[in-house]
């Protein structure tokens, strides 16, 4: 049966809201979910740097590297010495050097020498070969015992003519340099001369920035330099043995690391 044109006008009146309404619902969705991502946007929002009194920080830093020296005639002789001796027997060789340096013992103790500042600071007995047809075969002992003296420097040449003519066989070498008194001395001036230098760089550069040096965030010191050792000359007169030693430097090295404004 066919449906009157009222009824037809009411069907299609009843679908359209329906439909009106479904996209309504679907709209507001959209807005909700469009809310939604704003308000996290916002929350990404990078702000400025703040100070710890909440306002902007305009702190700058410096940081420069600088090195200080300080220089002193040594107050310390290092000489190294040994007494060695070649035998037939291990037991000879070493009984021979045992007379050696007891020896040398003796007469720097009647220099005056404290027993105390002289050292073993190596021993060694070893067979020595010769060759023959076959290959080597052991033709003796070589036995030696090494000693370092701690002296002053003008008293170097002596203790090395009374070491050599009580029994030490070889001088290996005389080292000046500072006690730990005077190095720790040396390195305090060193350290001010550094930090002097590190703070005129650090002004330099803060000026060509149009800043100034409020004050100091970080300082640490770098791998010291010295004390160098010296052996300016050495010979032997008529007299005896006479060393000639020449000063002594420290160095140091800073970094640090300034703070401007």
């Amino acid at each position: 049966m066919t449906a009157s044109w009222p009824s037809l006008l009411v069907i299609f009146a009843g679908a359209s809201v329906h439909i009106l309404c479904r996209r309504l619902s679907s709209m507001r969705r959209i807005l909700a979910l469009t809310l939604v991502a704003a308000v996290l946007l916002a929350g990404c929002t990078a702000t400025p740097l703040q100070s710890a009194a909440g306002g902007a920080s305009d702190e700058s830093t410096v940081s420069v590297s600088a090195s200080g020296s300080a220089t002193a005639d040594p107050d310390l002789a290092i000489v190294s010495l040994s007494a060695g001796a070649t035998a037939d027997s291990a037991a000879t060789a070493r009984g021979r050097v045992a007379t050696g340096v007891s020896g040398v013992r003796t007469a720097l103790a009647d220099a005056g020498v404290p027993d105390a500042n002289v050292t073993t600071v190596g021993f060694a007995i070893s067979p020595v070969y010769e060759p023959v047809d076959e290959g080597h075969e052991v033709s003796g002992y070589r036995a030696s015992h090494a000693l370092t003296v701690e002296t002053t420097p003008d008293r170097a040449g002596e203790v090395i003519d009374d070491a050599v003519g009580a029994g030490a066989t070889s001088v290996d070498g005389v080292q000046f340099t500072l006690s730990d008194e005077r190095r720790a001395t040396l390195r305090a001036t060193a350290l001010d001369d550094a930090m002097s230098a590190a703070r005129t760089d650090a002004d330099g550069l803060a000026a060509t920035a149009d800043r100034t040096i409020t004050g100091v965030r970080h300082v640490s010191t770098g791998a010291d330099f010295g004390p160098l050792l010296s052996t300016r000359s050495a010979f032997e007169d008529g007299a005896g043995t006479t060393l000639k030693p020449g000063p002594v430097t420290v160095r140091v090295s800073v970094d640090v690391t300034y703070t401007a404004a």
